[in-house]
Formats: C-alpha cells, structure tokens, sequence
C-alpha cells in the first residue's frame, strides 16, 4: 500500500465534497443566512454522533461571533433538555440521512414552542428534509472510506457549510476584530488588540531613576537593582533627560577612560524613544523591533519618567510580531 497517495485520495474526495457543495449553494443558503441573522434568542443546535460534533463545532464558532449559540443533545431533549428552547429561539438540526429518531422525535416539540428549523441534511427529501423550514444540502457523491461508510466527506462538507454560514453571517452582522476579541480576553487577539502599556510597565520602585549629577558607577548599581538592563536619567525638577542601557555601557567602556566617575549627564542618551501609557503593548513593541532596543520609557504629564515597559514584558504577555 502506498501510505502516501492514499493520504492523498482522502483529500482528494474531500476537497471533491466541498467543491460539489460550493456549485450548489443558493437561494436556501441566503434565506438560512437572513433567519439566522433574525433571530432574537439563541441558534440551537443538534444532532447525533459524529453530526452532533460537527454540530458542537458550530457552536462554539457562532457564539465567538456574535450569534449566541447553545447545542442540545437530541437524547438528553427528550429527557427534559428540550425545555432550553424558547419562542424566540431558532433550531438547526443536523443529520446526514435525515431519519435519526433521536432528532426527528424533537421535532414535535419545535412545532409547539413555534421555533423555525434549519435542517442540514444529505438527503433533501427525508423526513428532516420535508419537516425544516430551510432545507441545506450537504449530500456527497462518497465518503472517503473503502466502504463508502464512514463519515469523511459527508462531515467535512457539514463543518465547511457551517464555517460558510457563519462566516457570512458575521459580515452581515459587521463583527469586526475588536467585537471578536471581546469574547477571547484570554486569546492571543484579545492581548494584541485590548492589552495596553501601562497593564504591564513597571512603576514606582521597580522603575530605575538616577539623577543626571550621579556617577556612571551609581547608575549601574541602580541598573542591576533594578533587572531592567536599564535607568532612566532626571534633570531639575525630575524631568526626563535621558537613558543609559547595557548596551551604552559597553560603548562607554570602549570609548571613555575611567568612565565610573563621570557624572552619567555627559555618557548618556539625550531624547531615546518613549511611548505613552494609554497605547497597545502590541505597539510598543513594533517600536522596539523597528529600533532595534529592549525597552521604552513612559512619561507622565509634567514630563516625569512614569514607568518603563521591557520587550521581555510584553512577550511574556504573550503578544508577538
């Protein structure tokens, strides 16, 4: 067996399933979009087996944009869970054959409450298929099993058309980034995009300040005390003047004879780049990279050095380039 092109084929009749569904995808495509969108209370998916994990999957992609979605499992509805569906709620039921008892036995009970039923199913005229108010085509020519069986092409079909709705579905809705952050705090996108200077830079006694009259030899002390590789430089009235860092050490030494004495107003940097609390650690560190440095001074509205914010600070926040 060539392991390598029958990895291929599975592929192969996968991506077949989807392009099948793309040329078939019309007027019942829009008018599940348009319900969707209309709908008040939550979107309430089911379905059993591997149609119920396809199902879990929409889900959790509808209800991180924008359209709060619940799943109910067709066995445990029929044991009291059906009570979650309200009037102003809308069902989607999945199930490739379109005759799962556990599903149809539900449908009942849609009817009274009066919900409108998306139904996805392989086989338009089945029961599913007759009983939805919206029927989506999800049939495949085959599935990618020897046996014509297993569920391969037939779910990969189910979960695009789900993405597809969804997706759509958000445009519709103009959910941007931001809206899509709001629900991912935790998330990498959430960091990049909610995450600002000032959460993360250090303030008060952990950020170094030296005064510009002190020693090179002072100021490193100040430097190591504090573990920022850096410190920041005050002239009168504890203005902000300038920096000295690791890196400047190294060039002094090279270039200044018994620097330790000299006083760090004549060693140090004049006006080094800076950033104001209130902008994005995702920008402070496109500064950084752009220039090349390890931190960023914060200043305070008279001038004074704030805080400082390290590259080290906002990786380990977890936002990158």
């Amino acid at each position: 067996m060539d392991l390598l092109n029958e990895g291929k084929m599975v592929l192969e009749i996968e991506k077949e399933a989807i392009c099948d569904l793309k040329e078939r995808l019309g007027a019942e495509f829009i008018s599940a979009v348009d319900l969707l969108f209309e709908t008040k209370g939550r979107v309430i998916i089911t379905g059993i087996g591997k149609s119920g994990i396809v199902g879990k999957k929409i889900v959790a992609t509808l209800s991180s944009t924008g359209t709060p979605a619940f799943f109910l499992h067709p066995a445990e509805g029929l044991h009291g869970d059906i009570g979650v569906v309200t009037p102003e709620d809308l069902v989607w039921a999945i199930s490739y054959s379109g005759e799962s008892d556990e599903i149809l036995k539900l449908f009942p009970y849609f009817r009274w409450v009066g919900v409108k039923i998306i139904g996805m199913t392989g086989v338009p005229s089945s029961r599913l298929g007759r009983e939805s108010d919206i029927v989506l085509d999800i049939s495949v020519k085959r599935e990618a099993c020897p046996w014509d069986i297993v569920p391969t092409s037939s779910t990969t079909a189910a979960l695009a058309l789900g993405d597809a709705l969804a997706v759509v579905l958000l445009k519709k809705r103009g959910f941007d980034l931001s809206d899509f952050a709001k629900r991912h705090p935790g998330g990498t996108i959430g960091r990049q995009i909610f995450l600002k200077v000032s959460d993360i830079m250090h303030t008060g006694d952990e950020c170094p300040v030296v005064d510009e009259h002190i020693s090179l030899g002072d100021a490193i002390y100040e430097m190591t005390s504090k573990g920022l590789g850096m410190t920041t430089i005050t002239g009168d009235g504890g203005k902000f003047v300038g920096i000295i860092t690791d890196g400047d050490l190294r060039r002094i030494f090279q270039k200044v004879k018994d620097p330790l004495d000299a006083p760090v107003s004549q060693l140090m940097i004049k006006n080094p780049k800076t950033i104001a609390k209130n902008k994005l650690a995702s920008e402070a560190l496109r500064v950084m990279e752009d220039s090349t440095i390890t931190s960023l001074v914060i200043m305070d509205d008279d001038g004074r050095p704030l805080g400082v914010i390290h590259i080290h600070d906002i990786l380990k926040a977890g936002i990158t380039s």
